[in-house]
């Protein structure tokens, strides 16, 4: 595959974006700035650099934990299935970097979707910018050269399962509800 330096550039930047619910319990962690700021990564990215867990506690509070449970979610679903990742199977293969964890399905797929369909349930007029934001992580992880199509396709639809459930939950209802009235001005 040929990659433009662009490409390259921002395809790295994303691969290195991730939320690691394990590191919010250490607030002395050297990385506990860094993976809030991950957290909110499309809230950002779409709405700008005011959009970050301090100025919206209750959004924090729904992602946190969408986000945990996206990781348990990642990880049984990567373990049960053990697919070797595509530059395992073909040698020929140049990917940026290398992952120690299986490749099916996509983690980082799983979580882009799976914060840009809770954002898009915030905020429906900026839906379609979070859906394309996404759609960027996705196909990110071809470039990288570390995912097939079909482990970030599955992601996706396992994503939008996920939210489908929390929406008959009675706990995230109450964290979107609460997360909800920090949007309401929001035009």
């Amino acid at each position: 595959m040929d990659r433009t330096p662009q490409q390259v550039k921002r395809v790295e930047f994303l691969g290195a974006i991730g939320y690691w619910p394990s590191t919010e319990l250490l607030p002395n962690h050297p990385e506990y700035a860094q993976n809030l700021k991950d957290l909110f990564f499309e809230g950002s990215e779409i709405l700008g650099n005011t959009c970050t867990a301090d100025q919206y506690p209750r959004t924090a509070t729904l992602l946190k934990g969408i986000m945990r449970d996206m990781r348990i979610m990642e990880f049984t679903i990567k373990y049960h299935y053990n697919r070797p990742r595509p530059y395992h199977l073909e040698p020929t293969l140049k990917p940026l970097t290398r992952i120690g964890s299986p490749s099916f399905a996509s983690g980082h797929t799983l979580w882009a979707f799976l914060q840009a369909y809770t954002w898009s349930e915030l905020l429906p007029q900026r839906r379609n910018e979070f859906i394309k934001l996404a759609e960027e992580i996705r196909r990110s992880r071809e470039i990288l050269g570390i995912h097939y199509p079909s482990d970030n396709e599955a992601a996706r639809q396992i994503s939008h399962k996920m939210l489908t459930y929390y929406f008959a939950n009675k706990e995230f209802l109450k964290d979107f509800e609460a997360a909800s009235v920090e949007w309401k001005t929001y035009k």
